[in-house]
């Protein structure tokens, strides 16, 4: 990526519209490849739907949606984030230097979230083949229904990790609180022992992988058992 003086954008000054209006369809006019963000105080939807290789800076705290959709984009939000971020994120990646509330990268498809601080509930939601990775703790039902990609978690997990788990994996550190519906801990591989050490390198925490446990589907929930008499 070229390196140009940064678009400092104030929103004290322009609206949530009008910023996302700009980093869509005239950033490439204004030649810069990095948009400095002021003044975010909590508001909603900043940065979504971005497809262009662009370094996005948020100077501060944002709240809901925030880098929704990413597609190429390094978005870093230098503070926390309310829910959901980088939903449904396709590539690029999503870098929050604070705290994350619930939802963290709900539905995400590609790309790489990482939360310096601690996630909220249900992080990974849905996830279908992004990778997160947690400095800190996850809240309950983290992972809930994921179905492809990697969760790392260097703290804590609460109750109900990895619930109705497909294809992802979660790699997790600290204590686990307790495990959902069909989710299991497996030992770990060297194919794990590598997964993990690429992504914490990637995210400059310097965490031994061999610290880690792995909690995967046990399959149970794959097809319907007549003679289960609903009891999974």
């Amino acid at each position: 990526m070229e390196s140009v003086a940064p678009a400092s954008v104030d929103l004290h000054k322009l609206s949530v519209r009008r910023l996302n209006h700009f980093l869509h369809h005239e950033i490439g006019a204004a030649s810069a490849s990095r948009v400095e963000i002021l003044n975010p105080n909590g508001l909603h939807n900043i940065a979504v739907g971005l497809d262009a290789p662009v370094q996005v800076d948020v100077r501060g705290h944002a709240g809901y949606f925030l880098g929704g959709m990413n597609r190429r984009a390094r978005i870093v939000v230098h503070g926390n984030v309310g829910w959901s971020v980088a939903e449904n994120m396709m590539s690029g990646e999503v870098r929050v230097k604070g705290f994350a509330s619930q939802c963290a990268g709900a539905s995400a498809h590609g790309g790489l979230l990482f939360i310096e601080g601690s996630a909220s509930s249900r992080c990974g939601i849905s996830l279908k083949g992004g990778d997160i990775v947690v400095g800190g703790h996850v809240g309950h039902m983290s992972a809930f229904m994921a179905q492809a990609g990697r969760l790392v978690v260097c703290g804590d997990a609460g109750a109900g990790l990895g619930d109705s788990l497909y294809e992802a994996v979660i790699y997790v550190r600290g204590k686990i609180h307790s495990l959902g519906a069909d989710a299991r801990e497996e030992p770990m591989a060297e194919e794990d022992l590598a997964t993990v050490g690429q992504l914490l390198g990637r995210t400059g925490l310097d965490w031994s992988p061999r610290e880690f446990k792995r909690v995967a589907s046990a399959k149970t929930l794959y097809h319907w058992n007549v003679d289960a008499d609903q009891e999974y």
